[in-house]
């Protein structure tokens, strides 16, 4: 889900739950994964369509704030 999907989906007062994950493809980086009901999931994806992953954790935190984000999941 590209960050303006998520922006729009809050807007619009759809929830889902957000889990912050360590990249399967880099241990040390952190991608955002969405999940919404009936089984559905989604990963925060760039304008191309390929999974964003954050080198550091603050940052990423921060940047969730700005999509609207108020709750996450860290799992270590």
């Amino acid at each position: 889900m590209k960050r303006s999907d998520v922006k729009a989906r809050i807007a619009a007062g759809i929830s889902f739950d957000t889990h912050v994950i360590a990249n399967p493809a880099n241990t040390r980086e952190w991608i955002v994964f969405f999940k919404k009901d009936a089984g559905r999931s989604f990963f925060l994806v760039d304008e191309d369509e390929q999974v964003e992953s954050f080198a550091h954790l603050d940052g990423l935190v921060g940047e969730l704030r700005e999509l609207g984000i108020k709750n996450v999941e860290i799992h270590l």
